[in-house]
């Protein structure tokens, strides 16, 4: 459904149903979705990542992460009350296409996709070297061979495979967090394991004080703790495959703030109280160094098949989402009609396979010039990540303001604050890019935006002169009716 549909049809149009126009089968259940939308805000951003941004704020990272949770639950908010409005699977691109112009739309469909295309090179490779803990002997390319064609055949089956590997693969983060907070509050009350007659929560300001290095390197943290949280969004991803959006998504959203409160806060504050935070290191897991400290051996093992899990959960949403940008893109006339195909069991499988033979050819890569040749893509993994977070916010902006004249239908899910709630937050992501650009580390990333952005305008002016009409004017429900399965001759 294109943004002159949707104006056609404000008086009352079912979003349920005109997502499901889309061609895809609602296979993704309740239980699913909340434990994709659990996995989505768990990953190697809290379990490696958290070690850097611990030697760099000290204590104080754990209010760096309260702070950017909230904007987070702002974020999510935003995009809750735009999915209630019309939950489609193409989500960010066709709310940026519809509020902000169909440019916005390209841009952002495009930059959605090598975002995913990227963090799935570099967490297969990562699994890959997770493996290497338990056998040094096994070829890195080899496991990153195996664990990408086993994803992808698991994404070719159906939804309902993809979204029960997911549940099980937030299951052992979940389970494993838990009981790390359960331990740490063992060894701090109980005082077992040699680190029980040091272990108090009074460590959280004892040594050196809650900003140890100042408020100024707490700050500098805020970027690192803002990448620890990409793909909280990609929920909004699964509208169009969820058997009952307009309940199930809303209940989704609103566990964002207990599961950042446990998952980050509570298990920041238990480590750090257990362990000094002068013993954590960039590039060790702060788990690991807990475990350590406490005397449980078993524990840096059971903490890397953690992370193994979280990087391979990591690549399987990558998977996912690639396949249903390229089609949003494909059925707006912004990409190849080949995207626009779905299988027997209603999957995008060409442009899944696509994006998974990207995904191969980087390893290759990786293997051939490890730690070069991927350091500015990777890096601009991370500012393509928070465009989508932009566009959810101001697309939502422009909903609200469209609402409130009386042109749009109002969303059953109106997020609270709003629109001041989603001002503060495009402030807050335009204060930690200024940051980025004052870190040596990150600012590669803000080189490689710029051209990224030339090549999407050079593309969408191509594509726009050779048929104008394309853009912003089709009809995606007869185009996707009309799309051949893949078994088919177009």
């Amino acid at each position: 459904m294109t943004s002159v549909q949707v104006e056609k049809n404000a008086g009352g149009s079912d979003a349920a149903g005109s997502a499901s126009e889309e061609g895809y089968q609602r296979g993704l259940g309740n239980r699913q979705i909340q434990m994709i939308a659990i996995g989505g805000a768990i990953g190697t951003g809290l379990f490696l990542g958290a070690g850097k941004a611990i030697s760099k704020a000290g204590p104080s990272i754990i209010l760096a992460y309260a702070i950017v949770g909230l904007v987070i639950f702002f974020i999510m908010r935003a995009l809750g009350e735009l999915l209630m409005y019309r939950p489609v699977s193409g989500s960010f691109s066709e709310y940026a296409r519809e509020f902000l112009g169909p440019f916005m739309g390209f841009v952002t469909g495009w930059t959605y996709w090598l975002f995913w295309v990227v963090t799935g090179i570099t967490e297969v490779t990562a699994a890959a070297t997770y493996v290497q803990y338990w056998n040094k002997g096994i070829p890195q390319w080899a496991s990153a061979l195996v664990f990408t064609v086993a994803l992808f055949g698991i994404n070719l089956i159906s939804v309902k495979l993809f979204g029960e590997l997911e549940f099980w693969f937030s299951m052992v983060k979940v389970t494993a967090i838990i009981g790390m907070i359960l331990i740490g509050l063992g060894v701090i009350t109980i005082g077992f394991s040699k680190a029980g007659d040091t272990a108090s929560f009074s460590l959280l300001w004892s040594d050196g004080g809650f900003f140890p290095k100042g408020i100024g390197s707490t700050l500098m943290t805020l970027q690192i703790v803002m990448f620890a949280f990409m793909a909280v969004e990609l929920v909004g991803v699964t509208a169009g495959e969820a058997t009952d959006p307009k309940k199930v998504l809303p209940k989704a959203i609103n566990t964002v703030p207990w599961r950042i409160g446990l998952f980050y806060i509570g298990a920041l504050i238990i480590i750090l109280s257990v362990v000094s935070w002068t013993v954590f290191k960039p590039g060790v897991s702060p788990f690991v160094a807990a475990f350590q400290q406490i005397g449980l051996p078993a524990g840096a093992a059971i903490v890397n098949f953690v992370v193994l899990t979280a990087a391979l959960s990591s690549a399987n949403s990558g998977m996912y989402s690639t396949g249903r940008m390229l089609r949003d893109l494909a059925l707006n006339g912004q990409g190849p009609k080949l995207f626009t195909r779905l299988s027997k069991n209603g999957l995008p499988t060409w442009g899944t396979g696509v994006s998974v033979a990207m995904m191969l050819f980087g390893v290759w890569i990786n293997y051939q010039w490890p730690g070069k040749a991927f350091d500015l893509v990777v890096s601009f993994a991370t500012i393509s990540g928070m465009w989508a977070w932009i566009v959810i916010l101001l697309a939502q902006l422009r909903f609200r303001a469209k609402a409130n004249r009386g042109e749009l239908p109002q969303s059953e899910f109106k997020a609270p604050g709003a629109p001041y709630t989603s001002i503060f937050a495009l402030a807050f992501i335009g204060m930690v890019i200024v940051m980025m650009g004052a870190d040596p580390d990150a600012r590669v990333s803000l080189y490689a935006a710029p051209l990224w952005g030339l090549v999407l305008a050079v593309s969408y002016l191509v594509l726009k002169s050779r048929n104008p009409d394309m853009f912003g004017k089709g009809d995606i429900a007869a185009v996707a009716k009309s799309a051949p399965q893949s078994g088919k001759q177009g």
